[in-house]
């Protein structure tokens, strides 16, 4: 065996056998239960989507192969985009998950895991009206019906940008396509790949924008709470490790291509 691949076992014995005098007390309680507690609004395509008794998405896989790396097995918390930070620091879950964009706000009062599956602000419109939309412009008119998911950096782009858009507001984001290809509304501002997942699935729908996208690119992120600095290193770790091996890769490729 070599040097390196002995280290990399002796990290992880140590990490799974670690006293309660050197853990953390959010990773010791992790290590006590074998659990790892994992919430998401399961509401958001292709990173997270609540079906049947489970979750699907990319994120998902990712948070299962860490699981795994670690031991650990997973608890689903159900939470929703206006209440995702403050359930994080009350402590309702350990990691945070779904599609959440990296930014400076979240990271100034927790931590976020390596960025993935670059993307932008585009825009989610019926097929029959994608070439009425050329500019934002021509989104901010009073008679474009603009439906919105609170609590998200969707929702502050549309707040910020469309100031003479007919606004609807509609609290299960995963039901606004559906909205949208049905005539109740005309654009969802969204994400470059759940535009693509949505237009890919209803032909009534295309994702616009995507190659000439409304903000400049950014990066998805899964969200820690900065209580433990010991839980946050082996978070950090078992995701290197995934990077290291080739599964991350592999599960980009599965839901982003």
């Amino acid at each position: 065996m070599s040097r390196f691949k002995r280290l990399l076992l002796c990290f992880a014995l140590v990490l799974i056998a670690v006293p309660a005098a050197w853990a953390g007390e959010r990773w010791d309680h992790i290590v006590a239960t074998k659990t790892l507690r994992v919430g998401t609004p399961g509401d958001y395509k292709p990173f997270a989507m609540k079906e049947g008794d489970g979750y699907v998405g990319h994120d998902i896989d990712v948070i299962d192969a860490l699981a795994k790396e670690l031991n650990l097995k997973i608890e689903y918390v159900p939470t929703s985009w206006p209440n995702l930070m403050k359930d994080l620091q009350a402590g309702k879950f350990d990691v945070a998950l779904g599609g959440i964009t990296r930014n400076a706000p979240r990271i100034a009062v927790a931590v976020m895991l390596p960025g993935y599956g670059p993307s932008a602000k585009v825009a989610l419109v019926r097929a029959a009206d994608k070439d009425k939309y050329k500019s934002l412009a021509d989104l901010d008119k009073p008679d474009v019906r603009v439906i919105k998911n609170p609590g998200g950096t969707n929702e502050q782009f549309v707040l910020q940008h469309l100031k003479d858009a007919h606004i609807i507001t509609h609290d299960k984001n995963a039901e606004i396509p559906g909205m949208i290809a049905d005539g109740q509304g005309d654009v969802m501002i969204t994400e470059t790949y759940e535009a693509l997942t949505y237009a890919k699935a209803d032909p009534r729908l295309a994702a616009i924008f995507v190659h000439h996208p409304l903000t400049t690119p950014h990066y998805e992120g899964f969200l820690l709470p900065k209580d433990d600095p010991d839980y946050v290193r082996v978070m950090e770790y078992a995701w290197n490790l995934a990077d290291e091996v080739g599964t991350l890769k592999r599960i980009d490729d599965k839901w982003f291509n």
